[in-house]
């Protein structure tokens, strides 16, 4: 079962879709015993990082995540995942991955401007091994964002893509993982994605 956390600014309908689609059983709560009891968590977002820290049941996930079950970060619901974001000031994220979250700088170090927010297809390069992307292949996912995680070398960095910037794709360490595209808009390879953490979920309960 896997519980959807429902804080008012997340991407509810086409997540649940998706998961109707793979066959997963699921649940769209605020409830935090709800959430609780859930095999996985998914955090959807969509808008201002500062809005959702101030709306996130931040305990709840927290608490979540000690268990050791999946927690799945989605666009902004990944962002959140990190340390801080400099969207409209400095604001503290879950801290539950190392790496902060900045702005494109719409400008190349050459002095060239380019378009944000980065909204279109690009192609993983996967960096890692990982649970989240075991038999897959590195195609192309569908991105809307005006900032970005910030990883650099670190080792949650599981898939990246390039956009004037090194862009962190996938990350994940332990029962933490966070996609920064849309996977349930990102064909084969994003429904693949949401399916192996169904998978990781499924078998993370068969040995509890």
């Amino acid at each position: 079962m896997i519980g959807i956390v429902d804080y008012g600014m997340g991407n509810l309908f086409s997540v649940s879709k998706a998961l109707e689609r793979l066959g997963a059983d699921y649940f769209i709560s605020a409830d935090n015993q709800e959430l609780l009891a859930a095999d996985a968590l998914i955090v959807p977002g969509v808008g201002s990082f500062r809005d959702a820290m101030e709306r996130l049941p931040k305990d709840t996930i927290k608490e979540f995540a000690a268990t050791g079950k999946p927690v799945l970060g989605i666009c902004l619901g990944m962002q959140l995942l990190f340390e801080s974001s400099d969207e409209n000031g400095f604001t503290e994220g879950l801290c539950l991955l190392p790496g902060n979250v900045r702005r494109f700088p719409g400008r190349t170090k050459d002095g060239v401007p380019y378009k944000v927010p980065h909204m279109g297809w690009n192609r993983l390069k996967f960096v890692q091994p990982s649970p989240l992307l075991k038999n897959l292949e590195e195609e192309y996912v569908y991105f809307v964002h005006s900032y970005f995680v910030d990883a650099g070398t670190s080792d949650v960095l599981l898939a990246k893509t390039d956009y004037h910037e090194q862009v962190a794709a996938v990350v994940g360490r332990n029962n933490i993982f966070g996609m920064q595209f849309h996977p349930e808009k990102s064909s084969k390879l994003g429904m693949a994605l949401l399916d192996n953490f169904l998978k990781m979920a499924v078998e993370r309960k068969a040995v509890r």
